[in-house]
């Protein structure tokens, strides 16, 4: 398995990310959590995600990121596993009950936004998952993510129902590679 990948057509890098990138994930994630509060979202908190699940990530060698130039423009956690939210889904069903990938946390900074380096790292965990034998990838975001709903309608997801978290119902989507 490769550890990053380059489009020479844009000079985007995505690799794991490393103790060198907390800086600049950390911001990413605090510009995102901000935005949403000041929209009034209600996907993320002062409580989440924080610095511990940002080092967690990756300290389990989760956490990803999307670089352009050099700079980190997006960071997201890619799970191959379980998601415990997952096992109950309400008001529908997964397309299939095979093991899958799950995104966690995906941000992206904000003079970078609306340049396709969301859609990038999405694209990108379809290749890891593609390397690694795994056909499904699930996903879950908020009611009110107009941005994250586009990207999944654009990639070919499907809404397969409601999953739960302590912080609320979220809607759960499901792509068959």
């Amino acid at each position: 398995m490769t550890n990053s990948t380059t489009n020479t057509r844009t000079d985007l890098i995505f690799r794991p990310a490393n103790g060198q990138d907390l800086p600049a994930i950390l911001e990413i994630i605090d510009h995102a959590r901000q935005r949403m509060l000041a929209e009034g979202k209600k996907q993320w908190n002062e409580a989440y995600p924080t610095e511990t699940h940002i080092s967690g990530d990756l300290r389990e060698g989760n956490g990803y990121v999307v670089c352009n130039g050099g700079q980190v423009v997006a960071y997201g956690a890619i799970v191959f596993g379980k998601e415990p939210a997952y096992r109950d889904i309400r008001k529908g069903a997964w397309l299939t009950e095979q093991p899958y990938v799950v995104v966690h946390r995906l941000a992206v900074a904000g003079n970078a936004q609306q340049r396709g380096f969301g859609t990038f790292f999405l694209q990108q965990v379809e290749r890891l998952m593609q390397e690694k034998g795994v056909h499904s990838f699930k996903a879950d975001t908020n009611f009110d993510n107009a941005a994250m709903l586009h990207t999944f309608e654009k990639l070919g997801f499907q809404y397969c129902g409601e999953i739960y978290y302590d912080k609320g119902a979220r809607m759960a989507f499901e792509k068959v590679i």
